[in-house]
C-alpha cells in the first residue's frame, strides 16, 4: 500500500471516529439502537455543501450541519419518548424521511465542492503535501471532540445521561428527567455524525445523497472492534477505543483491498466490510473464552 493510500485511510478513519463517538453515545451510553445516523451523515454533508456553494463561510456551514444533525436526533428521540414509538422503529422512520429531506436541501442527488472554499482550504498554504496536512487537521479535530466528550460525560448532566442509559427506572427515582437526557443524548450523537458527514464531503469534494448507506455498520464496527482491542476500564479509554477502532477499521479495509495476493478489488468493499464487522463482533467473545481457558489451566 502506498504512502498516499495509507494516509488516506487514516484520514477517513479519523472522520469516522466522529461517527463512532456518536454511536458510542447512543448505543453504549443511552442503550438506544439508532439508525438515524444513515440519514444524519448525508444530512450534514448536504447542509454544508449547499451552504458552501451558496457562498456561506465554510465554518458557519459546518456549524449549521451539526445543528441540523442535532435536530434529526431530537426528532428520533421525541418520537420515542413522547409518541412511544419503539426506539429502533423511530430511528428508521427518521432515516427514511431524511433521504427525501436531503434531496430537498441539495435540489439534486449530489453537489460538487471542487474549487469551493472549505475549512480545509487554508491548509493549502502550508508547505506540506495535502495528504499529510488533511489527516493532521482531522486528528486535531478528533482529539478536541474526544476531550470535550469526556468532560461532558463526567459532568453532572453527563452522569445523569449515563444513569439514564444504565438504569432508567433508578434514574427517574433519583429525580433525573430521563426523557430530556435521551433527547439531549440523541441530539449530541447525531450532531457528531452530521459533523463527520460535513467533513467527509469537504475532504472528498462532493456531497451525495447515498453517502450515508452503511454508516451505522461502520460506527458499530468501530465501537465494538475498538473495545475488543483497547481496554475500556475507564470512560476515557472507552472513548479512545472508538477512535482506535475507527482508524484500524479503515486501515484494515485499505490493506485488504490493496493486498495483491488476496485478489480483492474495489467492488469487494462490502464483502470486506461484512467480514470485518463479523470479526469485530466475535473477537470479544473469543478473548473471553481464551481468558477463561487460561484461568482453568492455571
Amino acid at each position: 500500500m502506498s504512502q498516499i493510500a495509507f494516509l488516506g485511510a487514516i484520514e477517513t478513519g479519523l472522520i469516522f471516529a466522529l461517527v463512532a463517538f456518536g454511536v458510542f453515545l447512543s448505543f453504549r451510553i443511552l442503550d438506544f439502537p439508532d439508525l438515524t445516523v444513515d440519514g444524519s451523515f448525508p444530512l450534514g454533508a448536504a447542509v454544508s455543501a449547499t451552504m458552501i456553494v451558496s457562498g456561506v463561510n465554510p465554518w458557519l456551514a459546518t456549524a449549521a450541519a451539526v445543528f441540523a444533525g442535532g435536530i434529526a436526533g431530537v426528532i428520533t428521540a421525541w418520537m420515542n419518548v413522547r409518541l412511544q414509538i419503539l426506539n429502533l422503529l423511530a430511528s428508521i422512520l427518521t432515516m427514511i424521511a431524511l433521504y427525501s429531506i436531503n434531496l430537498r436541501i441539495m435540489g439534486k442527488p449530489n453537489i460538487a465542492l471542487l474549487g469551493e472554499n472549505t475549512i480545509l482550504t487554508p491548509l493549502e498554504s502550508i508547505d506540506l503535501p495535502y495528504y499529510v496536512t488533511t489527516p493532521l487537521a482531522f486528528f486535531v479535530i478528533a482529539i478536541i471532540v474526544l476531550v470535550a466528550l469526556v468532560y461532558f460525560l463526567k459532568s453532572e448532566t453527563g452522569l445523569a445521561m449515563r444513569a439514564t442509559g444504565a438504569n432508567g427506572r433508578m434514574a427517574r427515582a433519583q429525580g433525573i428527567s430521563t426523557s430530556s437526557m435521551i433527547i439531549l443524548g440523541m441530539a449530541l450523537s447525531n450532531g457528531l455524525v452530521a459533523l463527520a458527514g460535513s467533513l467527509f464531503a469537504q475532504s472528498q469534494g462532493a456531497a451525495d445523497v447515498t453517502m450515508g448507506v452503511g454508516v451505522i455498520v461502520v460506527g458499530l464496527a468501530s465501537v465494538i472492534g475498538g473495545e475488543a482491542l483497547v481496554s475500556t476500564r475507564t470512560l476515557l479509554l472507552a472513548i479512545i477505543a472508538c477512535l482506535v477502532g475507527a482508524v484500524l477499521y479503515r486501515l484494515a479495509i485499505a490493506l485488504a483491498l490493496n493486498a495483491d495476493f488476496i485478489g480483492l478489488q474495489a467492488q469487494d468493499l462490502n464483502l470486506v466490510t461484512a467480514a470485518l464487522v463479523a470479526m469485530a463482533i466475535v473477537l470479544p467473545r473469543f478473548k473471553t473464552t481464551v481468558k477463561s481457558s487460561s484461568r482453568g489451566v492455571s
